[in-house]
This record gives structure tokens, sequence and C-alpha cells, in this order.
């Protein structure tokens, strides 16, 4: 995310660009001679880039849909039955924001997914 909120003139030395982002979060010992970040062909090549991270959105809706079986029980029927209802069976059919909030009640929220991250506490 660090290249897309640039402006590319700016980054003068791609590899001390990269440590400085990096070094907070690297967990690994560096390769001589390479360069994680450009080396991950899905952000540079094929016009994929920032739709690589509608992912994580996906991740924050599973999270959050989750979390409705979670507050009322993983087996209860009521909720099982609007998750098929709203969301299996009706996919399509309306714009997902709608079918997702008629199921959940509300829009999404990432709370859930960052509980299950570890980021926030439960």
């Amino acid at each position: 995310m660090a290249y897309h909120s640039k402006d590319p003139s700016a980054i003068a030395d791609l590899r001390k660009f990269e440590e400085e982002v990096m070094e907070k979060t690297d967990l690994l010992p560096k390769v001589p001679g390479t360069m994680a970040s450009t080396s991950f062909s899905h952000i540079f090549q094929g016009g994929y880039s920032s739709g690589y991270y509608s992912y994580k959105w996906a991740e924050v809706l599973d999270a959050d849909a989750f979390e409705l079986f979670l507050e009322r029980g993983v087996f209860d029927q009521r909720t099982a039955i609007s998750f098929e209802t709203n969301i299996l069976s009706a996919g399509g059919t309306e714009h997902p924001a709608i079918l997702y909030k008629r199921f959940r009640g509300r829009d999404p929220k990432a709370d859930a997914l960052l509980k299950r991250s570890g980021l926030i506490s439960a």
C-alpha cells in the first residue's frame, strides 16, 4: 500500500524505500540481491494492483457474518435460514451490500476480523 499512496517520482531509491516501509513488520532475514516488494507481481503486473486487497474485504465480511453466528449460537436456526436466504440463495439478485445488510441487520464492520487477527481484544 505504501507504493500506492506515494508519488512514484518521490521514490529515488527503491531498496531504501522498501527497507523503511518494511522495518516495522519484517519477520524474515533479507536475502541479498532481492527485494520482496518488487518480486510480488500481484501488485505490479496485469492490472491487478489494488484489486488484490479486495480479499481483505472478503475476510471482513466472513468474520463479521460469523460473529452473528457466535452471538446467537453457531447452530441458531434463524441465523442459518437468514444466511441461506439473504446470502447463499440470493447472490447476484441484488447489490451485495443490500443482501449483507438484510442478513446482518447493519453494514459490515471490521471489528470481528480485527479480533480474530488478535489486533484488538475481544
